[in-house]
């Protein structure tokens, strides 16, 4: 009699031991009484009973999801390998286990489709310049699809663009010529400013003669430092003008 008795002792704690489930902070439990939903409950300690009760644990933290390198081609006709990451979170514990088998798998594939849906309608200077637009787009329409598996999806980041090596190519000799363009640009402008800004100049020392002369003595004497032991120069008569007429006799009235 004290042998059953111990028995019974022994399968009732066991029993017990194992209808206590002990939840995180950051944990839930789906409940199901008889196969029906009968609520959530957690965090703390949870007691189920045995063989009528089960319990499906979620995890409410931020889940990081890679994406893996999708081949696309861009609207320009351009083919392209993209990854990318998803961060995402349940934040209805009872629609992530009932309305979806698994909801990890089925995020990546939706993420997968979508990736490839939207950066396949973008060309591909977009992929490389706009890319946190990209983004938002991707995560406002995984976010939609995802709402009905209760996932709230927090962010994307396109993480890589891999290109063949010859558009890596084709795309160097383009920035190249693109370079070339602004630097022959830039000259030109350089140029036209340089020739505005002498005629402006020509046109200033042609109001005044003694300016055209002073600039004509400024000249000789920059030739002067020239290490040439022979120098010669014209001699302009209007700059001999002022000191003839100054030793010349007044005219007679």
């Amino acid at each position: 009699m004290s042998y059953f008795l111990i028995v019974v002792v022994v399968l009732v704690a066991l029993l017990v031991v194992s209808s206590v489930r002990v939840l995180n902070e950051y944990e839930r439990a789906v409940m199901f009484t008889l196969g029906r939903f009968t609520g959530i409950r957690g965090p703390g300690v949870i007691i189920l009973w045995p063989v009528i009760q089960r319990m499906n644990k979620v995890d409410l933290r931020v889940i990081v999801l890679n994406v893996p390198k999708q081949d696309l081609i861009t609207r320009d006709n351009v083919s392209v390998k993209v990854n990318a990451v998803v961060y995402f979170r349940i934040v209805d514990p009872s629609k992530a286990i009932i309305q979806v088998a698994n909801v990890w798998e089925a995020t990546s594939q939706v993420a997968q489709t979508t990736l490839r849906s939207v950066l396949g309608q973008h060309e591909m200077d977009d992929l490389l310049s706009q890319r946190n637009k990209l983004n938002a787009d991707i995560q406002q329409i995984l976010d939609e699809s995802t709402e009905a598996w209760g996932i709230k999806v927090a962010n994307v980041e396109i993480k890589d663009v891999d290109l063949d090596e010859s558009m890596v190519r084709a795309m160097a000799r383009q920035a190249e010529a693109e370079r070339n363009r602004r630097a022959k640009v830039i000259n030109a402008e350089g140029e036209r400013q340089a020739a505005q800004t002498l005629v402006e100049a020509a046109k200033a020392l042609a109001q005044q003669s003694s300016a055209l002369q002073l600039r004509y003595l400024q000249t000789l004497a920059d030739i002067s430092h020239d290490r040439s032991q022979l120098i010669v120069f014209p001699l302009p008569l209007d700059l001999l003008g002022p000191l003839l007429n100054r030793g010349a006799p007044p005219p007679q009235g």
